[in-house]
């Protein structure tokens, strides 16, 4: 035992691919973190250029142009960066074998990620950066495992898709939990320690960039009286409720759309990316420009006890569906906690409750009800929060939450889109071999 240990110790192989974690980690922290910088800034202006004039008339102009040319964008010159970036992460781990995962993860997807998803930012958006984090993550992995020598192994896109949350949310354990509940589906032993020293390496850069704090501030107020269950199960079981609405929303049009555009597909984008840029710019002028952007504002305040307008969670989830089937790069972490944390403050008005407790349970409830992956949801809340009180009521939300959606929608969100990346990583491949064979056709034997 002891001369294996020794031996493991002293193991070059085992040290190199080590190196390749630690230094992938530290990639991942310091490039989320200028990731992070540059969203927020894209946010800011876009919110300064839609008050020009005085109206807030801009955006039915600048936000369905942005639209357009982020999708055209993404489908010309950076394919596999649509959307949130998590199912293209899951369908890589299926591909092994072919080139570059299907296309989807490497340098020119974490070059358009980036870029077209802070340029949606900058149009007014409602999409994250946490998503397209992950899939950024887990292609900075496999690329430091190549410039390692290393094998395209499974664990490298688990470990960069990890650490690629926990240096978003600066969450180091909602990343841990997210590699176990919605990455893996399944967990390995023989993993544990790579994800977790990546993990603790990613969440250490952003720490030391950022410093310690919580996206939502600190709520304060408690579930400790017995008429605070009644507001858990309200805010659970509606917010998984209208989590499995969207969700099979998103996967349905998603699905008709993709058939749709099969012929004249430019067009077709074009077209598809107008129309949701134009219901996002309606949506948002109607709600006084809260339905914009990430929702962290509207969130936060919120989880402090205001109250956002009365159904602005309604808003908030018709601009980001919009954003999620446009064919855009940007993720939905951000935006799906906002309509949560919306979503809970109607009913602690409608029960005259506590806003900020309720915007807190709504948070989990509809998170849970949009990804199906509970423990991911109330991690992710409690690390956000601070609120570590009311781990229980939370805990109770999110649970309330899943088991409805799945009741609803027996697939996860993630998992069925990724079953979409999958085919088409497929189909492409097929129709590359086939066109090879056509080009190189064998010689005709002799007679």
């Amino acid at each position: 035992m002891l001369r294996r240990s020794r031996a493991m110790v002293s193991s070059r192989r085992l040290w190199k691919s080590r190196v390749v974690f630690w230094v992938g980690a530290i990639a991942i922290g310091v490039i989320s973190v200028g990731f992070a910088l540059a969203a927020d800034l894209a946010q800011h202006l876009f919110t300064k250029i839609a008050a020009i004039g005085g109206h807030g008339y801009a955006p039915l102009l600048i936000t369905p142009l942005g639209f357009v040319l982020c999708a055209v964008l993404a489908f010309k010159f950076f394919p596999g960066t649509q959307g949130s970036g998590i199912p293209q992460a899951i369908a890589a781990r299926h591909l092994r074998d072919l080139p570059d995962r299907g296309g989807m993860l490497g340098l020119r997807v974490i070059i358009g990620k980036m870029a077209l998803t802070i340029l949606g930012m900058f149009f007014g958006a409602s999409i994250g950066r946490e998503g397209p984090t992950v899939q950024v993550g887990a292609s900075i992995m496999l690329l430091a495992g190549r410039f390692g020598g290393m094998a395209e192994r499974r664990g490298l896109i688990l470990a960069g898709s990890a650490a690629g949350i926990a240096a978003a949310f600066n969450t180091p354990l909602a990343g841990i939990v997210f590699a176990i509940e919605e990455m893996g589906r399944s967990y390995q032993a023989r993993t544990n320690g790579v994800v977790l020293s990546t993990v603790i390496i990613a969440g250490i850069c952003s720490l030391a960039m950022l410093g310690s704090y919580t996206y939502f501030g600190q709520a304060d107020a408690l579930a400790d009286a017995p008429g605070d269950w009644v507001l858990v199960l309200a805010c659970g079981l509606f917010g998984g409720l209208m989590g499995a609405v969207f969700s099979r929303l998103t996967i349905t049009i998603i699905r008709r759309i993709r058939r749709w555009r099969s012929v004249t597909p430019l067009r077709k984008v074009i077209l598809v990316a107008l129309v949701a840029g134009i219901v996002s710019a309606i949506v948002g002028i109607v709600y006084g420009g809260g339905t914009f952007g990430t929702g962290y504002e509207q969130a936060r305040a919120a989880v402090e006890g205001e109250a956002p307008p009365i159904g602005y969670f309604f808003g908030k989830l018709l601009a980001t569906l919009a954003a999620t089937v446009s064919g855009i790069p940007g993720g939905l972490f951000a935006p799906s906690l906002s309509v949560g944390a919306g979503l809970g403050a109607t009913v602690a008005t409608v029960l005259a409750s506590d806003v900020g407790l309720a915007a807190i349970l709504g948070m989990a409830g509809y998170f849970a009800g949009v990804t199906q992956a509970p423990m991911t949801a109330f991690v992710i809340i409690l690390e956000m929060t601070g609120n570590h009180e009311n781990l229980v009521a939370i805990m109770a939300a999110a649970m309330l939450g899943y088991g409805t959606s799945r009741f609803i929608l027996p697939e996860p969100l993630y998992a069925a889109l990724s079953r979409l990346y999958i085919a088409d990583a497929l189909r492409a491949h097929r129709a590359q071999e086939a066109a090879g064979r056509a080009e190189d056709p064998q010689p005709e034997p002799r007679v």
